[in-house]
């Protein structure tokens, strides 16, 4: 009789205890919202626990037009004559910096945000009063000129139409000497935009946001140090 009592103690403590197991599964299960309206919410609730601010979405809106410039005159190496070492470099810039404009248009889209697209040749779109994209505005990027909405031609390091022409006239070596200049030019903007972000009052403490940022300055200050090396192996005066 002891041992079945201790039994039936047991068995009703095993059945007490999946009886509050399951009136909690079903709260958090509740409140799981699959699709856009889903995401929505859990972006809304990160939102609570890491706090965004204008400069964090300017900043990535921002760094994808930098990030699609870059991509823009990456593609020019195969049919510039670029070197085998530039090419290497351009196809690492490419599915590097594409990837990372996906996270970032994925980031705004969160936050209700209309991001820029960018095609596959680097040209951006810009979001429409309307909630469309202006095709004028990605005219206007693919040749170096700024959307009328904002200027990001002005961004620390992007390259100026005049730039834009000299590199894309430009062959073989001579290709490869303006391409990493401007690059490692288009680089430290990039580290600098970074750095603003981070001095912005508030700015930078949503977790995607300071993990992407960070990301952004390591990767790119290694890449610098990269092309660089690149350059006096080549026999070119490396920029200051």
């Amino acid at each position: 009789m002891r041992i079945s009592s201790l039994l039936g103690v047991f068995a009703l403590g095993s059945l007490l205890t999946a009886c509050g197991a399951s009136r909690s599964v079903p709260a958090s299960a509740a409140s799981f919202r699959m699709g856009d309206a889903g995401a929505i919410d859990r972006a809304r609730a990160d939102s609570l626990r890491y706090p965004y601010t204008q400069a964090d979405i300017d900043f990535m809106a921002g760094m994808i037009h930098h990030h699609a410039q870059a991509i823009l005159i990456s593609r020019w190496a195969p049919s510039h004559g670029a070197s085998p070492a530039v090419q290497r470099l351009t196809a690492r810039i490419i599915n590097a910096q594409t990837d990372e404009i996906a996270i970032m248009q994925t980031w705004l889209r969160d936050r209700n945000q209309a991001p820029p697209t960018v095609d596959s040749t680097g040209a951006v779109s810009m979001p429409s009063a309307g909630g469309g994209h202006d095709a004028h505005a990605a005219h206007n990027a693919h040749a170096g000129h700024a959307a009328p909405a904002h200027d990001h031609t002005t961004m620390p390091g992007m390259l100026s139409p005049a730039q834009l022409a000299e590199l894309d006239a430009a062959r073989g070596q001579e290709f490869d000497r303006l391409f990493l200049t401007f690059m490692i030019a288009h680089h430290r903007g990039a580290v600098t935009m970074v750095r603003d972000l981070f001095s912005s009052a508030g700015a930078g403490q949503d977790e995607t946001i300071f993990k992407f940022a960070n990301d952004v300055e390591v990767d790119q200050s290694t890449e610098i140090k990269r092309m660089l090396s690149m350059m006096l192996e080549m026999g070119f005066p490396p920029p200051r």
